[in-house]
């Protein structure tokens, strides 16, 4: 098996929105009966806005027609730092790969591709939240754990 990685448009976004779903469902074991109405309508118009705007990059993977995994990088600027100069991050998310297709080194060349995009897009800082199954890898990859930032949950 040798998977295709397709970098993503405007014309997937079904594909793109089905799959984000199918990653959160995953990542917070929830099952098919869960609501996921607002979070559907949501990444459908966050993917359309942001893939427009080259606020988003991502990577669909193919085992010929079958979809195995998907992963996505988002840009921001904050206001510039002494660590980070330019300002510019970005948020790696929807990391993910179909179980079958796993410990095989899909994540870590979809990985590569996302690193090598930020670095186009002159990234000083990439982040990203890791489920315990996806720990390894970044940490492999040169990813540290932060200790200093937090979060304020506003419902």
């Amino acid at each position: 098996m040798k998977p295709e990685y397709r970098k993503a448009s405007v014309n997937d976004l079904d594909l793109l929105v089905k799959t984000r779903l199918e990653v959160l469902r995953a990542a917070n074991n929830l099952d098919s009966e869960v609501d996921m109405t607002e979070v559907e309508s949501e990444t459908y118009l966050y993917y359309r806005r942001a893939l427009e705007n080259g606020f988003h990059t991502a990577y669909l993977i193919f085992d010929g027609n079958s979809f195995i995994g998907a992963g996505g990088i988002s840009y921001y600027t904050v206001m510039p730092t002494f660590n980070n100069p330019s300002g510019k991050k970005a948020y790696i998310m929807n990391m993910y790969t179909k179980p079958d297709y796993r410990r095989n080194g899909i994540a870590t060349k979809t990985l590569d591709l996302l690193i090598q995009d930020a670095k186009e897009h002159e990234v000083t800082a990439i982040s990203l939240e890791a489920t315990d199954i996806g720990r390894k890898l970044y940490e492999k990859y040169g990813f540290v754990s932060m200790t200093s930032e937090m979060e304020l949950p506003i419902a």
